[in-house]
């Protein structure tokens, strides 16, 4: 049960509780605008590399301002998916924005490489967390049945997010800097805020305990009490972690900031002067001056003042199997996210990341079995999560070879630039969340295998079309379109079926841990799709070079080119077609009717978990 919340009794069958499309609209703004922020460097990735003072030839050392996000993004998620299934949802949100907003403004701020990719790892923190707290929060809303839109709403703007990103960046580089995209982020994330705030949802219907903080007059206690000394010790720490939090915001604005006045001041500027690290080549840094240790030591006060908040919590959900989880995908995400998928499978530290990823793989499912409360507690995994799980990660693996090789076709074959070349993906970037949100209409009538299954069908027929393009196929606009368009609204279709499938079978305790688990499932199959996919590629690639007269014929070496291409497109079309065979086990008829709810499900032991 989430703390401050009374057990609630399933919605009524007439619809979600009021106010509930207000608070969703808010929270998928908010979802929308970080899944746009996984994108908005397109454009602006050489302007933020100038601006923290690294050039145009050292391209390389700018990946981990992408991989930094994705890192944040995915690591994190099933704590985080765990936590929202012990506290208000609407709080999740609420500190997910927070995290957003603040990486949002190191981001904007940074003149260092380091800090820059600090901010936005804590960008995909907050954004990350943001969409299995929203999913999650539909199953609180709405009753069983009655999830599809919603879901297929969720799942809409979570993908426009691929279309918005490089738009929005676009239209703030036309007017303003590439700073202005993230202060753009600020203002928009404090509006989302300020919205999730303000909603009101009707509690009603549901029932509600005394919220955190809340207690009756009866319950205070008497001057003089033992109670009363410890509310008097607890008012006396919260006043020293306000004091001690507003320190640390003022130390870091200030390191971050570094006014001239005060940098260039003979009396002040004692603070600002970097510490003498002995090497002459490194560049001086904001961070490691006096001041900026200074913040440092602040938000370790902080930290530890409230510790008594938020540790309880953590351990509570299993923080220990949680970094092992972040480690494990983090290796793995590192590891493929910073190779070049046009030449190569594994970035340049895989070979010494894959290993820790085992091995942490190894220490989580060891975690899993011993610890009194996993993090996926038993029984949260089970019936129609499993194949939801597989589902979304092939989905993933089909989306990401659309997304890189359809760009890199029309680079080797037409001659564009990566922008020109990234437009040719519209039409797909369109057909997936207007695919999202007919699958979720669907729904009402339709199980959710027979919406997953003929949608995932008709990817795999787009993309198998795809899979044989030349050089010549993407002039042909009419044909490269309704490939494209069948591939996108295909996927679209099957996004609000997997997850109404899993939330409908999963403990009603375990929502946010289920929602989360379908994210990181989908996110791990771009990752690891695309270096699978991509091996599969360069394999064929070598193989057609080896069997050309003249290695050195670059009309020939085209077409070797364009057959990697094909390769990889085919095996994203097999794994759309085993993804659509896999979702008809999503069930045939609607949630909530006649098919057996989380609660008539057999239950399964509490304690230990088998994962």
């Amino acid at each position: 049960m989430r703390e401050g919340v009374a057990p609630a009794a399933p919605a009524s069958s007439s619809g979600a509780r009021r106010g509930a499309r207000s608070l969703l609209t808010v929270a998928s703004l908010a979802v929308a605008l970080a899944a746009a922020d996984t994108y908005v460097v397109v454009l602006a990735l050489t302007d933020m590399m100038a601006g923290v003072g690294v050039g145009i030839e050292a391209l390389q050392k700018g990946t981990p301002i992408i991989s930094g996000f994705l890192l944040g993004y995915i690591a994190v998620l099933p704590l985080i998916g765990r936590v929202s299934d012990l506290v208000d949802r609407r709080r999740i949100l609420l500190w997910c924005l927070v995290v957003f907003v603040v990486g949002s403004a190191v981001t904007a701020v940074a003149v260092d490489l380091p800090v820059m990719v600090t901010g936005r790892t804590l960008q995909g923190l907050g954004g990350g967390g943001l969409v299995p707290a929203t999913l999650a929060l539909v199953a609180d809303l709405w009753p069983r049945g009655e999830r599809g839109l919603p879901l297929g709403v969720v799942g809409a703007v979570q993908e426009l997010g691929a279309v918005i990103g490089p738009l929005l960046g676009a239209v703030v580089l036309a007017v303003a800097g590439w700073r202005e995209i993230f202060w753009l982020n600020v203002l928009l994330g404090v509006m989302a805020f300020v919205g999730i705030l303000t909603v009101r949802v009707d509690e009603g219907q549901t029932g509600r305990g005394a919220a955190p903080g809340e207690e009756s007059a009866a319950s205070t206690p008497r001057p003089g009490s033992r109670a009363e000394a410890g509310r008097g010790g607890a008012r006396l720490r919260t006043g020293a972690a306000y004091l001690s939090g507003a320190l640390a915001a003022a130390l870091t604005v200030l390191t971050l900031w570094a006014p001239e006045g005060l940098t260039t001041s003979i009396a002040l500027g004692g603070p600002f002067v970097p510490f003498d690290l002995g090497s002459a080549a490194a560049p001086a840094s904001r961070v490691l001056t006096p001041i900026g240790v200074g913040a440092g030591v602040a938000w370790l006060l902080l930290a530890t003042i409230t510790a008594r908040r938020w540790l309880p919590l953590l351990v509570r959900a299993d923080v220990v199997g949680a970094s092992f989880i972040a480690v494990a995908l983090g290796a793995v995400v590192l590891t493929f996210s910073t190779a070049n998928p046009e030449t190569e499978v594994l970035g340049p530290w895989g070979l010494w990341l894959l290993p820790i990823a085992a091995l942490a793989a190894v220490a989580f499912v060891v975690r899993q079995q011993t610890a009194r409360h996993p993090l996926i507690s038993a029984g949260v995994v089970r019936a129609r999560v499993w194949p939801s799980l597989i589902v979304s990660f092939l989905v993933g693996a089909a989306i990401v070879a659309i997304v890189v090789d359809v760009p890199l076709l029309s680079r080797l074959t037409q001659g564009t630039d990566e922008t020109d070349a990234a437009l040719v993906l519209v039409r797909f970037l369109v057909a997936v969340p207007v695919g999202a949100v007919l699958g979720g209409a669907l729904l009402r009538r339709v199980g959710p295998g027979l919406v997953a299954g003929p949608g995932l069908a008709l990817a795999a027929v787009g993309i198998f079309a795809m899979a044989q393009w030349d050089r010549a196929s993407l002039d042909h606009l009419l044909a490269t379109t309704l490939a494209l368009v069948a591939a996108g609204v295909g996927i679209g279709l099957a996004i609000a079926p997997v997850n109404d499938a899993a939330l409908a079978d999963a403990h009603e305790d375990g929502h946010g841990t289920v929602s989360s688990l379908v994210v990181v499932a989908r996110m791990t199959g771009m990752v690891v799709g695309l270096a699978l996919l991509t091996s599969l590629g360069l394999r064929r690639f070598q193989l057609e070079v080896g069997r050309l007269a003249d290695p050195t014929d670059t009309n020939a070496l085209l077409g070797a080119a364009v057959v990697q291409v094909q390769t990889v497109l085919l095996g994203a079309g097999i794994a759309a077609a085993v993804a659509a065979v896999l979702a008809l086990s999503l069930g045939s008829r609607p949630v909530g009717h006649g098919i057996p709810s989380s609660h008539d499900l057999p239950a399964e032991p509490r304690g230990r978990s088998r994962g």
